[in-house]
């Protein structure tokens, strides 16, 4: 009876191993995806994460690669991942089971997450559903931070790269079109940055960046959409390129500036020849020339009903002198004119260029001059730099505009030195200067220069301030062309 018991006993642990090796043999069965075909590659999308139902952070670009694994299991990977602030570096997700639906597929994985720099773990449970081209992945991370525990969902959505994407991701302009945005956003594509100066009187920092991107790429936020700058704010900028790449800039107010405006408003109308007001603080070769039966200065009415300055070189149309020019190029200038030096033989003294920066309301350290002109050459260009000796030039008059910093120093006869014609382009005591020479241009067009330093600024020294325009450029020498007209608005400094 015993050895029947064990027999039986025998008989059934047989039964059960050949039970056991059957069910292990649908491995001769084992299904074989087309992933290498179909489902591996590189994926473009974007991220939206939640902490505790929360939503903390929407579309953010991200890549991720799924890989083969086997023939039924796949791998993923999700490149530094952060959270709240906190770089978690990789997420892989190895050999996940591939089962599939229908015309789609469907994966799941695991992976324990554990960052001893922030004391964080974690356990990590992925779902992935791909369709086409099309993947959606849900993680769901039961995270413990210390002793904190909180629930954060991660919903990826992705589109599978053909390979042939651009992969630049840059910032090609960005532009304020705000009178209050003194200095235009300057990038600088190492850091990342993008910094501007604000004018210090803005009544706010509320401003829409127009944005050019790299062909194919997207930027979030996007271009033409308000954003606030005040208090110090940063803006962060994530541009996508077509393969995923990503590039982060950071915009923000560098800082504000004085700005001192001149918009020629105010003038005493004249029958040949307009004065430009305030009087103290504007002169100009009209009052000097203008008895000579001339017109060099004009009050111009724009389309929108303000006023330009409009210069124009004269040539006198008798025999010139000494005390008479041939040409006389037409001349706004800070500063005074003062007519006894003509009658003494020295006409280019006549012009005494700058008044004292506090006078003029300069704030600070000059950085920037602006403006808009327009400008005509007159068709006959005369050398008269020897009234003796007037000879035409075959070449085209040119205007200039230009504004100059210099020291106040005293000379021997204990008075303030003044910048003339004689020295004003070349004086040792200019400090700074900006200049443009113009030419032939029928439509407004704008002029933003630096100035540049020829010599160091000293916040605690005096200074004298002059802007200087000329229908001629070399009418200091008495050469230009008659009839050569520069019309000159809208001049702005702007100050550190």
């Amino acid at each position: 009876m015993k050895i029947m018991k064990k027999s039986l006993l025998y008989l059934f642990m047989l039964v059960c191993s050949v039970t056991l090796f059957t069910g292990c043999s649908d491995d001769d069965d084992a299904v074989v995806y087309p992933i290498d075909a179909e489902i591996a590659g590189v994926y473009k999308g974007t991220l939206d994460i939640s902490l505790d139902g929360t939503t903390i952070g929407s579309d953010i670009p991200k890549n991720i690669t799924i890989s083969k694994a086997g023939d039924a299991s796949v791998n993923m990977e999700l490149k530094d991942f952060n959270f709240m602030g906190m770089d978690l570096g990789t997420i892989a997700l190895t050999d996940c089971a591939l089962e599939k639906d229908g015309n789609s597929y469907r994966f799941t994985g695991k992976q324990v997450l554990n960052v001893t720099q922030y004391n964080l773990t974690g356990d990590i449970n992925a779902q992935g559903h791909i369709s086409g081209n099309k993947v959606v992945v849900d993680l769901d991370i039961a995270a413990k931070l210390g002793d904190l525990e909180q629930a954060v969902k991660v919903v990826y959505e992705g589109t599978k790269l053909t390979g042939s994407e651009s992969s630049e991701a840059k910032i090609a302009s960005f532009i304020i079109d705000d009178e209050a945005v003194v200095e235009q956003p300057v990038i600088n594509e190492e850091a990342g940055t993008i910094v501007f100066a604000v004018n210090e009187k803005a009544a706010s920092f509320k401003f829409t960046p127009i944005i050019e991107i790299s062909e194919g790429a997207t930027i979030t936020p996007a271009s033409g959409v308000e954003q606030d700058f005040s208090n110090n704010k940063k803006v962060t900028y994530t541009v996508m390129a077509e393969d995923g790449t990503v590039k982060v800039y950071t915009a923000f107010v560098e800082g504000t500036r004085s700005v001192l405006k001149y918009s020629f408003e105010e003038w005493k109308e004249g029958t040949k020849n307009d004065e430009l007001l305030p009087k103290d603080l504007w002169a100009g070769s009209a009052a000097g020339a203008g008895f000579l039966g001339g017109t060099l200065l004009r009050k111009e009415t724009r389309e929108d009903g303000t006023y330009a300055a409009k210069l124009i070189t004269f040539e006198y149309p008798n025999e010139p002198s000494s005390l008479v020019p041939k040409i006389t190029a037409g001349s706004i200038f800070i500063g005074k004119f003062d007519m006894m030096p003509a009658l003494q033989g020295d006409r280019l003294s006549c012009t005494k260029f700058g008044l004292d920066a506090e006078t003029v309301g300069l704030g600070g350290k000059p950085l920037r001059f602006k403006g808009v002109y327009k400008y005509e050459s007159g068709s006959n260009y005369l050398d008269a730099s020897n009234h003796e000796d007037v000879k035409p030039v075959d070449i085209k008059d040119k205007g200039q505009i230009q504004a100059i910093l210099y020291k106040v120093q005293t000379g021997e006869d204990g008075k303030e030195i003044v910048l003339t014609g004689h020295d004003v382009n070349t004086s040792e005591l200019r400090v700074a200067v900006a200049n443009i020479i113009v030419e032939d241009i029928k439509e407004y067009t704008p002029f933003n220069i630096e100035f540049e330093y020829l010599q160091e600024y000293d916040r605690n020294s005096k200074y004298k301030f002059a802007i200087v325009c000329s229908s001629s450029k070399d009418g200091d020498s008495f050469k230009g062309a008659g009839g050569s007209t520069l019309i000159v608005d809208e001049f702005e400094v702007v100050c550190e």
